[in-house]
């Protein structure tokens, strides 16, 4: 139904989540977000918004520096320990520069310092919803090869290991005590399960299983 396929798509729709106790500010970003397609959800008290933030949620963080319940930096340090990898773009006031670079170096994506062009804003938010699309799809590649990893048996992950070693059949046969056909049995299997198309392939899943490759 036509309602039905709307909500899928504003689902599907990255979330420009703002935190600002400045009502003002706060309705004037939402509404330029909606404008440019974005959905926004705006919450007054940085309380508020880390009681209800989804960190599933694809999308960025427009995060005030300056709030007299929380400081910018202080939300941005509770989303660093809670693991949430949004990037965070925050809003300054001349005096809180400081603070923004601090930010910075514990990871916010940018800061911009009021008044700011709305396109400025603009070109931050969509370079940031960009980064966070990146960043999920590394999350789910590992995700979905650890997933394959997990499907193999003991003794596929025994030749998986040795294969990716780089040793011939006969040599695993031989290391592990079985028969070469039951090795070929064993690699195939493991070919198949990580759907991997060469050794080579192989290799690169394992360097990403082990931290060593994106």
């Amino acid at each position: 139904m036509p309602g039905q396929t709307q909500q899928r798509d504003d689902k599907r729709k990255p979330t420009v989540f703002i935190v600002d106790d400045d009502e003002g500010m706060r309705r004037a970003l939402s509404l330029l977000m909606t404008t440019v397609g974005y959905n926004a959800s705006a919450f007054a008290r940085p309380s508020e918004f880390l009681s209800r933030f989804d960190a599933s949620a694809a999308g960025c963080l427009v995060l005030d520096v300056r709030m007299p319940e929380m400081s910018g930096l202080e939300v941005q340090q509770q989303l660093n320990r809670s693991g949430a990898m949004i990037p965070v773009i925050l809003i300054t006031g001349h005096g809180d520069i400081p603070m923004a670079v601090q930010a910075m170096k514990d990871g916010a994506f940018d800061f911009l310092q009021k008044p700011f062009r709305d396109q400025d804003l603009l070109d931050r938010i969509n370079a940031a919803i960009k980064l966070d699309g990146e960043n999920r799809q590394i999350v789910e590649k590992h995700a979905d090869l650890r997933r394959r990893e997990e499907s193999l048996t003991a003794r596929e992950r025994e030749v998986m290991a040795l294969v990716v070693d780089g040793r011939a059949n006969k040599v695993i046969a031989i290391d592990l005590g079985l028969s070469e056909r039951t090795v070929e049995i064993h690699r195939a299997n493991v070919m198949e399960k990580m759907g991997a198309r060469s050794v080579a392939h192989l290799v690169k899943m394992q360097l990403i299983l082990s931290g060593e490759a994106n």
